[in-house]
């Protein structure tokens, strides 16, 4: 059954964050998983929510989601992410 990780992203340090984003692509692919969206304008239909960079990512299961996520080729990026972004 897929699993989905989504996240709303502050971006703190675009140029920082620049560096995250470029290098993930890969590690996401590397598991299994894809972009379903990434950025762009969203649009409220209900409730008080403000997202600021919605992303939404496919695994083809939970256990290949949190095996990329604990990965040692996602370790930096987290890192960087971390510092670079809320």
């Amino acid at each position: 059954m897929p699993a989905f990780l989504i996240a709303d992203v502050e971006v703190t340090d675009p140029v920082l964050y620049e560096e995250y984003r470029k290098g993930v692509p890969a590690t996401i692919a590397a598991y299994g998983g894809r972009y379903v969206a990434r950025g762009g304008a969203t649009e409220v239909l209900e409730g008080d929510w403000q997202p600021r960079r919605a992303v939404v990512l496919e695994f083809p299961s939970l256990g290949q989601l949190r095996a990329w996520y604990q990965s040692a080729e996602y370790a930096p990026l987290r890192e960087i992410r971390a510092k670079a972004s809320n």
